[in-house]
Order: structure tokens, then sequence, then C-alpha cells
């Protein structure tokens, strides 16, 4: 792992952030937290800006690179609300049929970093699309406090069907070669695999970062091979992969799990201190060779 301002910071700190990211700790007890690591001479601005989102630090394809094209676009979600968006990032000048690869956020919204994962995806030759589950309330705030607050007020299964609605509007894309691959983070994790269970025919491959299983009545379904993402700290994740992995043994699912040495639940995500540059590298690297492999 590269050295980081961070790297210091208690591994308590981060266990509290991933509580409070998750609904477990109001933000009130969180700051309190921190403020007793600060009495013992951490730095609250130290603490805050490694466990708080930047940005502007997540912008690894600018938004008006020359070789991609990025829209928002549209779609029907009969069973979901109604109507769904996303950000579609394609490769500029699409000739002949593509592999397409849906992204999926985190439980706040489609934040910047989502973006730029889908962006990483056009620049080397795939159709991604990131859906929104926040269109119904009039899409992602600017900041992932406000974003987890909307979501979490949100019907979870409309939202679900949203971004099976989202699968099936990029699968037919006019450029699609009918290949569908899905990476998602957090939340976005348990969507994928809550997409590989819920209709057999619908993914070609998944690759849920550090996301829980779909329910367990719903696993028998599963078919798409599997690349599993999971950082060696993220204990309450990782709790439900021992089950989860007896269930695709059981059903016959092509899978492979990575379990990333000293890394944090968000460890992919490169605008906070969680962010470990050395696994997160290598588990983009696993997640392309794996969807060229399988959505080609």
């Amino acid at each position: 792992m590269n050295t980081s301002p961070s790297d210091h910071i208690p591994q308590e700190a981060f266990d509290w952030y991933d509580e409070y990211a998750h609904g477990l700790m109001d933000r009130r007890t969180f700051m309190k937290k921190l403020g007793g690591l600060a009495a013992l001479g951490f730095s609250m601005a130290v603490l805050t800006s490694a466990l708080l989102p930047n940005y502007a630090l997540a912008e690894q394809v600018s938004f008006n690179d020359d070789d991609i094209k990025a829209t928002y676009e549209e779609f029907d979600s009969p069973d979901g609300h109604g109507k769904g968006k996303g950000y579609l990032a394609t490769p500029k000048n699409v000739e002949g049929k593509l592999p397409v690869v849906l992204v999926i956020h985190e439980n706040r919204g489609l934040n910047p970093y989502v973006k730029d994962v889908a962006r990483r995806l056009a620049k080397i030759g795939f159709i991604a699309f990131a859906p929104d589950a926040l269109f119904p309330l009039g899409g992602y705030p600017g900041n992932d406090d406000e974003g987890r607050a909307m979501q979490k007020t949100m019907d979870r299964a409309k939202i679900q069907n949203d971004f099976v609605a989202a699968a099936h509007f990029l699968k037919s894309h006019a450029n699609s070669n009918g290949k569908l691959g899905a990476v998602g983070f957090c939340f976005g994790g348990y969507i994928v695999n809550y997409l590989a269970a819920v209709d057999s025919n619908l993914l070609s491959a998944g690759v849920p970062f550090y996301g829980t299983p779909a329910s367990e009545s719903l696993r028998k379904n599963i078919k798409a091979p599997l690349m599993i993402q999971l950082g060696e700290l993220d204990k309450r994740v990782n709790a439900s992969w021992p089950q989860y992995e007896q269930d695709l043994k059981a059903n016959n699912v092509e899978y492979t799990m990575h379990m990333y040495k000293g890394a944090n639940h968000g460890f992919h995500n490169d605008s906070t201190g969680r962010y470990d540059k050395d696994n997160a590298e290598l588990a983009w690297q696993r997640t392309v060779e794996f969807f060229n492999k399988k959505l080609s």
C-alpha cells in the first residue's frame, strides 16, 4: 500500500466512518468519536479530510476527454419510479457493436467518482451507463450526506427495479453487442449481486466491489460469472461472504473472489483516505480483464 497522510489514522476511525456511511451511526456520534481522537493529538482537519470525500481527487478521465462522449439519458422504469436517468459514456466515433457495462453507485446517488468510473470504461472501449437512483427526487444533490439521507427515504424495491430497467436499457443500446456487464461499489455491489440473481439471463458478467449478496431465496438463479472484490478490513461485508460462497458453489456458479490485504471498505474510491492505490489499481486491472474476457 502506498504511504499517505491517512496511514497513521487508527483503524477505528475508518470503521466508524463505515458505520456512519451505512446508517449505523448518526453524524453527531461520528463527529464526537472523531473528536475523541483529536483530543489524543490527531488533527481534526486531517481526520475529516481523510474520511470524507474530496471529489476533486477522483477525476482520472476528464469529462471533456477527446476520446469519449458523455451525455445524460432517461429510460422507462414501469416497475420502479416510472422514469430513470443516468450518465452514458461512450467511446467517440463508435463503429460496430461494443460490450456494455452498467456502473452502479454507492448508497448516496450518482456522485463524481462513479461518473468518472464510467468514463474510465468508455476510454478503453466499453459503453458505460451509470444510473442515478436519486433521479426521482431531483438527482444527486452535490454532497454525499444529503444524497445518503435522500436515498434512505426511497422505496428499496423500486430502486432495485429502476436498476433492472437501466440494465435492459443499456443492453438494448444501438451499439451494444448484447453482452451486459455490471460493476458496483458498496450498495452498488449489492445491486450487481441482485441483478445476477433476479434474472438469470440479464448479466454476462458481474463485478461487485464490497457488496452484500442478494437474498438467499434468489441466489439459486445466478448464472453469470462473478468476480467478487473484498477488502480485508471490511468486517461488515466480509461476514456475508462464507454463506454466499457456499451458495455459489452449490449452484455451480463460476466465480472468483479476491481479498485485498490491508484494504478497507471503499478502497477503490479515490476521493477519500480509504483509497488504497495499489489494491485499487490491481482490482481495476482484474475487472477490466474479466470484462474483456466475458463480454467480447
